[in-house]
C-alpha cells in the first residue's frame, strides 16, 4: 500500500515537472512575441495627416443628384454622398458591398471612369503628407488575409505600394475616406513575427484543431501553473525565505502571480472562444435607397439652406419606410485637433470624432426632418435586425473609442443599440451612411471584457497609451525574467543534480 502511494507520488511529481517545463517554454513563447505588439504601435509606421481632407461643401451649380444617378442608370444604390477629391468635391455612388465605387463631376454630371482607383491613390499620399511620391503598385483586396488580417476590419481596400526603400504600404477605405492600415518593411517584419509565435499562423488550415490543442495546453499550463503560485501565496506562510534564487523566485512569485494568471487566462479564453472560427465581416452596407423619387432641387436653395453652417458633408440616405432624406453634417471645431506624431497615434487609439451633429431634409419636397439622427438611428437598428426597436435596452451616441467598440472600426460617431431577446446583442450603426459598423453578441461580451482588460490591460487607460505600453511591457519583461527564466533555470539544476 505504501510503495503504491509513492510511486502515484512519483508519477504526479513528474507531471507537475513536466507541467513547469511546459509553462516556462509557454511563458517564453507568448511573452517575448507579446512584447512585439507594444513595439509596433509605438514606434511603427503611422499616418502623418490625421483629419480627413477637408473642403467647403457648395452644391449651388450642380448638376441635380437625381439628373445625375438617372443618366447613369443608377435606380438603386446603397450609399450616395458628397466627398472631397483632389481637385474638387466630388459625388461618389456605392452600389454593391465589394465593387469599386463610382464618381461623379458634380458640376457636369460626367462620370468619371474607374476614378475609385485615382481617389485611393491620392488619399494615401494625403495621409502620409508625400504628394509626389511615385506608387509601385496598386490592387483591390475584397479578402482578409495575413498581410491585411482580419483585425482591420474595413474590405474592400486597395492595397497601395509606395516605390521607397522603406517599402512604405498603405490601404485605403475609399468608401468613408479613411486609411484602414499603414505599415512598412519593419513594421511588417514585427507583424509577421508576432503572427508566427504569438497566434501560430505558420500552421496551415487543415491544421486548425492541432494549433487550438498545441497552443491550448501550453497556455494552460501557464495557467496551472500561475494558479497553484495564487493559492500557494494564499495558503502558505513562510517566515523566512530561503537565500538564492529560491527565495529571489518567492519574492517574484508575490508581485507577478496574478498578473501572469491574468495574461494567460484571458488568453486562454481567446483561444477558446474564437480559435475555430472564420473571419466575420461584420460591416454590412444599408439596403439598396431607391432614387426615383427624389425630385427636390437641393442646388436651387443651397446658399439658404447653409446659411450660418460650415457643412462638412451631404449623403443620401432613407428611413426604414423608404424615405429618401438629404443629410447634412456639420464640422467639428479645429481646436484640438491632433498635428504631432504623439497626438495622432493617440488619437488613432482614442478616437475623435471626425464630424458634427447633422441635419435632415426630405429628398422629394425639401421640407425638415423633424426626428433627426437618433431615430434614424432606431429605424437602421429595425432594418438591420428585422426587430422591432422597444427590444431596445437602450441607444447612446458613440463618440470615443472604447472596449466595446474600439479603434479597429475606424468610424465615428457611431450609434450604440444594445438589444435583448430575440437578437441579444449591440450593434453599431453609422447615421452618415447608413452602414452597420459592428456586431457584438451579448455572448462574446465576457471574453470581450477579459481580453481588453485583462489581457490588454486597459484599465491602464486614463494614464495614456505610452505609459500603458511601458508598465504592461515592464511586467511581462519582469514575468520573463523572473518565472520563466529563473523558474527553468531551477529544474535544468535539479535534473543536473539527480544526474549525478
Amino acid at each position: 500500500m505504501a510503495s503504491s502511494f509513492q510511486g502515484l507520488r512519483q508519477k504526479a511529481i513528474r507531471i507537475h515537472q513536466w507541467l513547469a517545463i511546459a509553462a516556462g517554454v509557454g511563458l517564453l513563447i507568448w511573452g517575448l512575441s507579446g512584447l512585439l505588439h507594444p513595439l509596433m504601435t509605438t514606434f511603427g509606421r503611422q499616418q502623418e495627416v490625421f483629419m480627413p481632407p477637408q473642403r467647403a461643401m457648395n452644391l449651388q451649380n450642380i448638376q441635380p443628384i437625381h439628373q445625375t444617378l438617372q443618366k447613369a442608370g443608377i435606380h438603386q444604390a446603397a450609399a450616395v454622398k458628397v466627398i472631397v477629391g483632389q481637385d474638387q468635391n466630388l459625388l461618389q455612388v456605392t452600389q454593391a458591398q465589394d465593387v469599386p465605387r463610382r464618381y461623379f463631376d458634380l458640376t457636369t454630371g460626367k462620370e468619371l471612369p474607374d476614378h475609385d482607383r485615382s481617389h485611393a491613390i491620392y488619399l494615401a499620399r494625403y495621409y502620409m503628407n508625400l504628394p509626389n511620391d511615385p506608387i509601385k503598385e496598386v490592387r483591390l483586396v475584397t479578402e482578409f488575409s495575413s498581410e491585411y488580417p482580419a483585425v482591420n476590419r474595413l474590405l474592400p481596400v486597395y492595397r497601395i505600394q509606395f516605390d521607397r526603400a522603406d517599402g512604405l504600404l498603405t490601404y485605403v477605405y475609399t468608401e468613408t475616406n479613411v486609411l484602414a492600415s499603414v505599415t512598412d518593411s519593419w513594421k511588417s517584419s514585427l507583424q509577421k513575427l508576432f503572427q508566427w509565435f504569438h497566434t501560430w499562423s505558420w500552421m496551415p488550415q487543415s491544421a486548425e484543431w492541432i494549433r487550438i490543442l498545441l497552443m491550448g495546453f501550453l497556455v494552460g499550463s501557464i495557467v496551472l501553473m500561475a494558479f497553484a503560485g495564487v493559492v500557494m501565496l494564499v495558503l502558505i506562510r513562510r517566515a523566512v525565505m530561503a537565500p538564492g534564487s529560491r527565495g529571489w523566485h518567492r519574492i517574484a512569485a508575490y508581485a507577478l502571480a496574478i498578473p501572469t494568471l491574468a495574461f494567460s487566462a484571458s488568453g486562454f479564453y481567446h483561444l477558446i472562444q474564437y480559435g475555430w472560427d472564420q473571419p466575420v465581416r461584420n460591416l454590412k452596407l444599408s439596403p439598396a435607397i431607391d432614387f426615383t423619387q427624389h425630385t427636390y432641387p437641393i442646388h436651387q436653395h443651397w446658399t439658404e439652406i447653409s446659411s450660418g453652417l460650415r457643412v462638412n458633408g451631404v449623403s443620401l440616405v432613407q428611413t426604414a419606410d423608404g424615405q429618401p432624406l438629404y443629410r447634412l453634417a456639420l464640422a467639428m471645431p479645429k481646436k484640438d485637433m491632433p498635428v504631432t506624431d504623439k497626438q495622432i497615434r493617440n488619437a488613432r487609439f482614442d478616437g475623435i470624432e471626425k464630424t458634427g451633429p447633422a441635419l435632415y431634409m426630405t429628398a422629394t419636397q425639401g421640407q425638415p426632418w423633424e426626428p433627426g439622427d437618433k431615430e434614424l438611428a432606431l429605424q437602421l437598428g429595425e432594418r438591420f435586425t428585422g426587430v422591432n426597436r422597444e427590444a431596445i435596452k437602450n441607444i447612446q451616441l458613440v463618440t470615443r473609442f472604447g472596449p466595446g467598440y474600439d479603434f479597429r472600426n475606424k468610424r465615428l460617431p457611431v450609434w450604440q443599440l444594445d438589444y435583448g431577446s430575440p437578437i441579444n446583442s449591440t450593434i453599431f450603426v453609422d447615421t452618415a451612411t447608413g452602414v452597420l459598423a459592428d456586431v457584438t453578441l451579448d455572448s462574446a461580451k465576457p471574453e470581450r471584457w477579459s481580453f481588453s482588460f485583462l489581457h490588454k490591460w486597459n484599465f491602464l487607460f486614463p494614464l495614456g497609451r505610452d505609459w500603458q505600453n511601458i508598465i504592461v511591457s515592464s511586467s511581462v519583461i519582469l514575468i520573463l525574467g523572473f518565472m520563466a527564466g529563473i523558474g527553468l533555470q531551477m529544474e535544468i539544476k535539479r535534473r543536473r543534480r539527480l544526474k549525478r
